[in-house]
């Protein structure tokens, strides 16, 4: 015999290593549930600067911000359909759509500045849900890191007392 004795594991020892078990088998799931929020928000938030920025649109130059940018992002495609509005109000003498006669030929300019604005602002919201995504799956990753267990030797059990 060499004179080093096994220690039986004791019942909290097993609970103890069934809980590490658990929280690293937790801490991986909620990380992969992260990482895959991450990637889909930047897969999105790709999929809409690429969109916006095949469409070839310019930021008015008299814009109040990004006058002569390309839209191609969330900033510059709010300050397109600000502009966008400010010409249709200067158009139609400050009434909107609904203010107009029927017959007023200013009121199909209102009804295109309109469908304009939503679809500006509809990516400007899908920039935000992306990144929304990528935030909150940074947010499970680091929650995950947090449940992984310390390593093993951080977790041993104190040597007995001589």
């Amino acid at each position: 015999m060499s004179g080093d004795t096994a220690v039986a594991p004791t019942p909290a020892g097993a609970a103890a290593a069934h809980a590490a078990h658990r929280n690293r088998l937790l801490g991986l799931l909620v990380i992969l549930a992260g990482a895959v929020m991450l990637l889909a928000g930047a897969t999105t938030w790709t999929m809409i600067r690429d969109q916006l920025a095949d469409e070839k649109i310019t930021v008015a130059e008299d814009a109040r911000w990004f006058g002569g940018d390309v839209v191609d992002g969330p900033l510059t495609a709010y300050a397109q359909a600000d502009i966008i509005n400010h010409h249709a109000m200067e158009a139609s003498g400050g009434r909107t759509y609904a203010e107009l006669d029927r017959e007023d030929p200013v009121r199909a300019t209102m009804m295109n500045a309109s469908f304009l604005r939503a679809s500006l602002f509809t990516s400007v919201l899908a920039f935000g849900v992306s990144a929304m995504a990528m935030g909150l799956g940074l947010v499970l990753v680091l929650i995950g890191w947090a449940l992984m267990p310390p390593g093993r030797a951080a977790t041993a059990p104190p040597p007995a007392a001589a």
